[in-house]
Parts: C-alpha cells; structure tokens; sequence
C-alpha cells in the first residue's frame, strides 16, 4: 500500500462484504458519471422507462437505483428519500463509489468527477409561478445546517449574501445558521430553457420548518412573507423544498457538478396544491434526460 495515504477505518465507510457500499446496495462498477436523483423511490422506475436499457439495479431502505443506458449514454437513477440528512449519506457514498479503492480503503489517484440532478416537487413562494411549473435552484439556502458540520464550508458558499439575507429576516438564534451555495454553471446552462432559476429555501422539515400551521403555532409567524420579498443578484426566492441546499453544497466541496429542478405542486401565496403532478413530473424527467445526454 502507498505510504502517506489515510486509510479510512471500516466504521467511517462500511463496504459490505459483497463490495456493496453500506446504504445504497452500490458497487463502484455500478455507478455511471451522469446521475438523477429523485426523493420517491417509486420515482427511479419512471425515470428507468426512458433508459433504452437497464443494465443493473437495486435497493436498500429508501435507496432504490438502477443503471443503464439512453442513446449510448450511461446513467444511474438513485432515490434518496426526504430531508438533507439522507443527502449526506447519499453524496458521500457515491463519491466515495467514485472515488475511493474499496480495497486499500485510500482515496484513488485517478480523480472521478459526478454530474448530479436532483428532480423534485416543491412549493413556490411567487404568486406568479403556477402549479406544474419547473424551477431551477440557481442558489440553494440551506436552513438545515448541515453543511455548517464540513471543513471548508465558507469556501463555497456566498457568506455576503448569508449576512445580507441574516440581517433582512432577523435570524432567530435558536435556528441553524443559513448557507448559500451557487449549483452548477455547466448543468444550469443545460436546463435554462425551460425552467426558471431562482433562490430555492431548502427546509429541515415539511410542516413548520416550511411556515405551515396545523395544530402547532410557529415561533416566526411572519417567515414566508420575508422570504417572498427577499432578492439578491437579480434573483428571488422561488419555492421550498427540503433538499437541494445539501445537494449544491456537498458537490461542490467534493468537486462534482450537481444542480436540483423541481416541479410546483404547492401555491403558497395562493394556499393551493395540485395533488394529481404526475404528468408535469413525467415532462421533466423526459426533458433532463433529453439534456443529460447530449452535453
């Protein structure tokens, strides 16, 4: 083994002895550069309809996957379930797929770069995006914190903008500190001619977390209406989701291209919702696999 390299203990990364890594059931060989994420593991089947082939696939918990090909190109689908707690398993399980040698447990020498697109559904924060409209996190405001637990988070993400944006909504304490991460130019540019980019809040939850009420009051009532007036560098904040934040932030310390689209399924200025997305959902996953595989 070569001298000098960290070896990284079995209970940092568990690698199965099948050479499956531990949560998503994956073996190095099984992973393709040009990857989609999704939240719903009944959504990575919707996505694999449109592979000319599949050529592997599996599953463990919420981490459904599979791999194969559409127009000589390879791409893997992964679920990843909800929240940015599941990101942080799944970001780092797929670079260390990429980029670690199971078998000496050290960091390869031959770097591997991700291409990562998260598709979701989301709740616009705009009165004028409807339901079943596409938005592309341009920026993703993370109010999750989880980036805050990683070295070199102030290297990416834009700490102007965070003390602009602390300062406009009067940041509660108690909560964690917010985090702004830019997604990715060369992914963005494949997408922009038919989702709208914009500022995506991603929420450590769906209920308060996001400003909804049901039984539960909120500590600060007045969130949403702060966020719908916010703007920064010609952009808005567009909608809520719970993941991209971790997404955006993770590739891009780790050094992979990652971006999230996401489909309107929630008015919340309108307070309406449109249960019946699924033809919306199929438009955009038939329109980034278009993209995906021509750059």
């Amino acid at each position: 083994m070569e001298t000098g390299k960290r070896v990284i203990p079995p209970s940092e990364l568990i690698v199965r002895p099948d050479g499956t890594v531990f949560h998503l059931r994956m073996r190095p060989d099984q992973l393709a550069d040009r990857i989609v994420l999704v939240g719903d593991p009944g959504r990575v089947g919707l996505v694999a309809h449109f592979f000319d082939r599949v050529e592997s696939d599996g599953a463990n918990r919420e981490f459904v996957w599979a791999t194969g090909r559409l127009q000589g190109v390879r791409l893997t689908v992964l679920s990843t379930g909800i929240g940015t707690d599941n990101i942080d398993i799944v970001l780092t399980e797929l670079d260390a797929l990429a980029n670690v040698d199971f078998a000496t447990r050290t960091v390869r020498d031959k770097w591997r770069k991700l291409y990562l697109v998260r598709l979701g559904t989301s709740g616009a924060l705009q009165p004028d995006i409807p339901l079943g409209a596409c938005i592309l996190s341009a920026i993703s405001c993370g109010m999750d914190g989880l980036l805050n637990f990683y070295a070199g988070r102030n290297d990416v993400c834009d700490l102007k903008m965070e003390r602009v944006f602390t300062e406009y909504m009067g940041w509660n304490p108690l909560w964690a500190k917010p985090y702004f991460v830019r997604s990715s130019a060369l992914l963005n540019g494949l997408f922009g001619g038919f989702a709208l980019p914009g500022i995506t809040v991603s929420a450590p939850g769906f209920y308060g977390p996001q400003g909804r009420t049901v039984r539960l009051p909120l500590a600060e009532p007045d969130v949403n209406r702060k966020l719908e007036e916010f703007g920064y560098d010609r952009l808005r904040v567009t909608n809520y989701e719970m993941e991209s934040s971790a997404v955006a932030g993770l590739a891009a310390l780790m050094g992979h291209e990652a971006t999230t689209l996401c489909t309107v399924v929630a008015q919340r200025t309108a307070g309406e919702s449109e249960t019946d997305y699924q033809p919306y959902i199929e438009k955009m996953v038939e329109l980034t696999l278009q993209k995906l595989v021509r750059f």
